[in-house]
């Protein structure tokens, strides 16, 4: 996944020569993201992802996929994405956090068994800081600037993706997504959560990838024997677990559970990329069995900002982000 750094963007395994490169790239995607049309801004989130991660690894390998991920710049597109579509749904630019084309300057928050910056938060334009040594669960006795009631009236969504050994990481992956809801959600049962996950058809092939050749596995069809899934499974497999923790019910206190996911499932080999919303596109596809019962209603990204802020509504009312 995305690890921090203590120097973004640096790395002790690359040369200067080849941190430069990287770092031209960055630049690059950075100017791409802030350029583009607000109706296209996924589309050239997905081409500036793939690019980034493919000038690294000509580059450096491995070591410079590493580099260039740990400086979370590549994830960055998205939540540019994401802030775009908060913008287009009627929120505010200046209650997003960090504003549209910043990336630093996330808001801290507390949660029951740690603090965390959020990649997006959205402020309520009414609440009010109320600072408060927080007095129950793991943060016990940290002074929170914040407080509890305008931590719970901020809207949250954090984005992930994952681009190398997809079979072998789905519980790995979703330990890690619900952990993120439960922490919150146990210290503020009503605050408003979204999930935005890239996935890629197949992920990188590493093997090819130490030899600086930005190839993607091969998709694998039907698998009689061994512990090898096919794609279709494994892509069957990422749905269930990403539909098991959406559409949150707060009434049932499934703390565990994201108001909202978008399980963003993409073809990097195809020209343009493509963008898989539905069942019907990835079974056509051989993406998916023909008999599954795994379905992406409710896990594709055309409504994703819509649904949260319809659910923030009637928690908190309507005009929080005029």
């Amino acid at each position: 996944m995305h690890r921090k750094m203590a120097k973004k963007g640096k790395s002790k395994s690359l040369s200067i020569p080849q941190e430069n490169r990287i770092n031209i790239a960055k630049q690059r995607i950075k100017a791409a993201i802030i350029a583009a049309d607000a109706n296209n801004k996924l589309n050239v989130a997905l081409e500036q992802f793939k690019f980034v991660l493919e000038e690294a690894i000509k580059t450096a390998g491995d070591k410079g996929k590493e580099s260039v991920i740990r400086s979370q710049e590549p994830i960055k597109l998205f939540h540019e994405v994401v802030k775009s579509e908060l913008i287009r749904n009627g929120v505010a630019p200046d209650l997003i956090v960090p504003q549209l084309g910043v990336s630093a300057g996330e808001l801290n928050i507390y949660g029951f068994m740690k603090d965390k910056s959020q990649d997006i938060s959205v402020l309520n334009r009414n609440a009010v800081k109320t600072p408060e040594i927080i007095t129950a669960g793991m943060t016990k006795g940290r002074n929170d600037i914040l407080g509890k009631d305008y931590t719970e009236k901020t809207f949250v969504v954090n984005v992930r993706s994952q681009m190398s050994s997809i079979a072998k990481n789905v519980d790995t992956i979703f330990e890690r997504t619900f952990a993120e809801t439960l922490n919150l959600h146990m210290r503020c049962p009503r605050m408003v959560l979204g999930e935005f996950f890239i996935l890629p058809v197949t992920g990188y092939d590493m093997a090819k990838v130490i030899k600086k050749n930005p190839k993607f596995e091969d998709i694998k069809a039907q698998v009689a024997t061994g512990n090898l899934k096919s794609t279709a499974k494994v892509l069957e497999e990422f749905i269930y677990a990403f539909a098991s923790v959406n559409n949150r019910n707060q009434a049932l206190s499934e703390d565990f559970k994201y108001e909202r996911v978008c399980l963003l499932i993409a073809d990097f080999t195809k020209t343009p990329i493509k963008v898989y919303n539905t069942n019907a596109e990835l079974i056509a596809d051989n993406l998916l069995p023909n008999n599954t019962t795994a379905s992406m209603n409710g896990l594709a990204f055309p409504n994703f900002i819509a649904d949260l802020l319809a659910v923030y509504t009637t928690r908190f009312g309507a005009g929080s982000f005029n």
